[in-house]
């Protein structure tokens, strides 16, 4: 598992800790869906690392490359393919199947956060635990203020989606307190919250090139600290089904 990238060792380190504490209680392998997986950044790894997972995808050739990503990492008989996009997760998997299910930057773009995060609570086990990573309102306005277009920061201030205007390639964003609301009226209870990506997107190429250990120090130093975590580029849930 690749916990030495910047962009992603926050969330590795989170599931690493989950895993781990499944393995203590002597469940060594897991059933795991990865929704939007794509072409198994996180699938591949963690079947690498003896579990079972199904990535459901609606692109026929991300799934292509995920297949052949398995095949030479030698783990094709843990990793499973299925078309179909987030929206029709609930038809696509068995309820109750998972004891761990992936949603990484998907309820920015579907067209029914609510009943995705539904189709989540019920693919789990009870006891199961989803892993749920969202675009941050407060960074994508920031980042836009900063970069000089106070319009479009405004626009992404006072919209209640969190969108910069018509062009936006996101459908909405995100808070701490409104994904929290979301997975809990789903009936998951969020355990962790972190954010992702604090600096990573702000430091220059060459400085995260040559201090690439220190950034990631300071990523994983910072991601459960208030104000830091609240202005990073995704924050990243770990919620729990009872």
């Amino acid at each position: 598992m690749d916990r030495a990238n910047a962009r992603t060792a926050v969330v590795w380190q989170v599931l690493g800790r989950e895993l781990d504490r499944a393995a203590g209680a002597g469940r060594a392998t897991l059933q795991i869906v990865d929704v939007g997986g794509g072409t198994g950044g996180f699938a591949v790894p963690l079947a690498r690392a003896g579990h079972d997972v199904t990535v459901v995808d609606a692109s026929p050739d991300a799934l292509a490359a995920l297949i052949r990503r398995a095949a030479e990492a030698g783990v094709s008989d843990r990793v499973r393919a299925v078309q179909g996009d987030a929206d029709s997760l609930g038809d696509l998997v068995a309820r109750g199947s998972a004891d761990l299910v992936l949603c990484h930057s998907v309820l920015e773009v579907v067209d029914e956060p609510a009943e995705v995060a539904a189709a989540v609570a019920t693919t789990l086990r009870s006891g199961g635990v989803a892993s749920v990573l969202v675009a941050n309102r407060a960074a994508a306005v920031l980042a836009r203020a900063m970069g000089g277009q106070f319009d479009v920061a405004l626009a992404g201030l006072a919209d209640p989606e969190g969108r910069a205007g018509e062009r936006d390639t996101l459908r909405r964003r995100y808070d701490v307190e409104s994904a929290t609301a979301l997975l809990a009226k789903a009936g998951l209870t969020v355990d962790e919250v972190h954010g992702v990506r604090i600096v990573a997107d702000l430091v220059p190429g060459g400085v995260a090139e040559l201090y690439h250990e220190g950034l990631v120090a300071f990523e994983l130093a910072a991601a459960g600290r208030a104000p830091y975590r609240d202005i990073a580029t995704q924050l990243h849930l770990l919620a729990r089904r009872g």
